[in-house]
């Protein structure tokens, strides 16, 4: 009687598949629900994922080609530029009144370029379905713990001073990844899915403190309407508008300010954030090229520099402390980015356009230039969408049938 055939187990392959489904089990579903009752949930646990996809990927070694791969988005054009805003960042250490406080957060932005890096390269080449359903999974149990926390938000809040600065965050994680979790479920034909997140997300916004999350998620939509009508017409608007709007940001004050007086009267907080703007770009004209030095617009208010109504938003922040450098540098980033992921992943460009557009908004609303928090959902969202790009590997089922085939007769 022959005997079975023998499998051979590897503990080690094991071991590395457990710790990379609680790495993202961490990312997609712990991450975003934890975020609706912490604000350093995001810069907490985020870390810990990374390094638990990382040492998962040293022990099966399932990622991509470490050299190949990091030789080529070394030699992308789009990721030199970013880099180039990295470098201009540091060297505005020499002029930045606030040398201590710029290097530690000089620190923080290249922690989380490193961790982002890091993350990229542990990524398997092939991302199994099952860790990917985590995250609408994850995206759609943190929307309903926010419905929860809004509708009874007095007794669950009373006792933590930062609850509404949690829920404001929590908002803003939502709106993003709400983007990658509807990709990923219109990819595998779970329309009614996708649906069911977009609602309970839109639910969890409209009740959310704040409007910004809420604005950003509609701005989104608009763009993902207009590229899933138009592929290429949606990516090219979304490329130029994000980029033109970088770069034309010392003239939208000049622009904006007479239709916000038109609109909502000379003494709107909005107008006047705008007029402080103006005097901003008319008495320095010359540091636009250099910009101020890496924080000074935060602390700028604090010590007097700058008026204390003037915009907290990355367009003017930009400007005022990078310069034309910084600002043309972003611009250029952002704009081959935008082309990039609407080339590559033609599945996935409807909803990685909406990701953009919501993240631009949110950025242009009143998100700080490097706000560590807000650095890392960029990089979660980021990590998100190329680990779906990467389960993107079998488009369809092979056909089984259902009658045998009989031999040919000879």
């Amino acid at each position: 009687m022959p005997r079975p055939p023998t499998t051979t187990v590897d503990p080690a392959l094991d071991a590395a598949a457990l710790l990379r489904r609680i790495g993202f089990f961490g990312l997609f579903v712990v991450l975003p629900v934890a975020a609706q009752v912490s604000r350093r949930a995001t810069v907490v646990l985020a870390p810990i994922a990374v390094v638990l996809l990382i040492t998962a990927s040293a022990i099966d070694q399932h990622q991509r080609a470490v050299g190949p791969a990091l030789k080529r988005l070394l030699t992308a054009p789009s990721f030199l530029a970013g880099m180039l805003v990295v470098f201009w960042s540091g060297l505005s250490l020499v002029w930045t009144p606030f040398p201590g406080p710029a290097s530690e957060r000089l620190a923080n932005l290249v922690a989380i370029v490193v961790m982002t890096l890091l993350a990229y390269l542990a990524l398997p080449d092939r991302m199994r379905s099952a860790n990917l359903y985590l995250l609408p999974l994850g995206v759609g149990a943190a929307a309903i713990v926010a419905i929860l926390i809004n509708l009874v938000g007095d007794a669950m809040l009373k006792d933590n001073p930062d609850g509404d600065s949690a829920l404001e965050r929590g908002a803003v994680l939502l709106a993003l990844l709400a983007w990658p979790a509807v990709a990923w479920l219109r990819s595998r034909r779970r329309d009614l899915g996708s649906l069911v997140v977009v609602v309970l997300v839109a639910g969890a916004l409209l009740l959310a403190p704040g409007v910004t999350a809420l604005f950003a998620l509609a701005i989104g939509a608009l763009v993902f309407a207009l590229t899933h009508w138009r592929l290429s017409l949606g990516v090219r608007v979304t490329a130029l508008t994000a980029a033109g709007l970088l770069v034309a940001a010392p003239l939208l004050p000049f622009l904006a300010r007479p239709i916000g007086i038109a609109l909502f009267g000379p003494v709107a907080p909005g107008v006047l954030a705008l007029k402080a703007w103006q005097k901003v770009v008319t008495l320095e004209p010359v540091r636009l090229v250099t910009g101020h030095g890496l924080e000074t617009a935060l602390r700028g208010k604090i010590f007097g520099i700058l008026p204390i109504n003037a915009p907290t938003t990355m367009l003017f922040e930009f400007w005022y402390e990078l310069g034309i450098v910084g600002a043309f540098a972003a611009a250029f980033a952002l704009y081959g980015a935008i082309h990039r992921a609407g080339r590559d992943a033609t599945v996935l460009a409807p909803c990685a356009m909406a990701a953009f557009a919501t993240a631009f908004a949110i950025g242009c609303v009143g998100v700080g230039l490097t706000t560590i928090w807000w650095l890392t959902t960029l990089a979660l969202a980021i990590l998100t969408f190329v680990a779906i790009e990467r389960g993107q590997f079998r488009s369809r089922r092979p056909k089984v049938g259902l009658i045998p085939r009989l031999p040919a007769r000879g």
